[in-house]
């Protein structure tokens, strides 16, 4: 009897899977034997990526696309199906944070809508062809969004962010509804602060630094290997009958 966390045969494909939260996730989904396709836009960190997830000996397609536009997702998912023929977990982890400002007084119409292109219209483009290719093709599937905990706690000057986070987990939600009749399971990730290049400069920054890790139980940032685990799990037979779940992964942050 196969392990029940043996990836061997899956594909998995992981939007912003070139570093971070979705790199975490891809090595440990190749390392449980999953082939990957990895979606970014930076060619240098695309390819680093490659690098990266080709030492664990499985097979790996790492495309330029920008989730943001409808066309170019199509065009990259067929690209995806016909180089490694399926795709068993869809993981929308691309996305963009806010400019800093000063108040939601200032916020433009263009910034708005520059993080709704990405962080919600991406992930609907992505979960539609993937939800279409797995209800093709029978074998049922994971579909996975990358929210946030500003989903679920405020975000003061970044509302269009924590907007598109809270759209994320209700996308979701009705996904595992509408699709559990054909074995396509959907979760939502809630990331609490991680070790990225989106949070690169926060973190960086004394005064958060001293107001934030202080509150954080595990005392230290999450990275992108703490979220390997979770990714195995949901796309693995051990989470068959379990959907519509919203993972809070923060090192007891909310708690505290």
């Amino acid at each position: 009897m196969a392990h029940p966390f043996d990836l061997t045969g899956k594909v998995a494909l992981l939007t912003g899977g070139n570093s971070g939260i979705g790199l975490g996730m891809a090595l440990a989904l190749a390392e449980a034997g999953a082939d990957i396709a990895i979606w970014g836009t930076s060619a240098a960190k695309n390819e680093a990526a490659r690098a990266e997830l080709e030492r664990t000996g499985r097979r790996v397609l790492v495309l330029r696309c920008d989730v943001g536009d409808e066309h170019a997702v199509s065009a990259a998912f067929d690209r995806t199906v016909s180089e490694l023929g399926r795709v068993d977990g869809c993981f929308a982890n691309a996305g963009v944070s806010g400019r800093g400002l000063s108040s939601f007084l200032d916020m433009t119409t263009e910034e708005w809508n520059r993080v709704l292109r990405v962080n919600l219209h991406g992930a609907f483009y992505t979960f539609r062809a993937a939800a279409k290719h797995m209800v093709h093709r029978g074998e049922g599937g994971v579909l996975v969004g990358t929210a946030s905990l500003a989903a679920i706690e405020a975000a003061p000057r970044s509302e269009h962010y924590a907007a598109t986070k809270g759209a994320m987990i209700s996308m979701i939600r009705s996904l595992a509804v509408e699709f559990a009749r054909h074995r396509i399971r959907a979760h939502a990730i809630l990331p609490g602060w991680i070790e990225t290049d989106m949070t690169a400069n926060a973190i960086a920054n004394p005064k958060f630094h001293g107001n934030v890790l202080p509150r954080i139980p595990m005392r230290r940032w999450g990275t992108g290997a703490d979220f390997g685990g979770i990714a195995v799990y949901l796309m693995s037979d051990a989470s068959a009958y379990h959907t519509g779940d919203s993972f809070v992964i923060d090192g007891g942050y909310a708690l505290f």
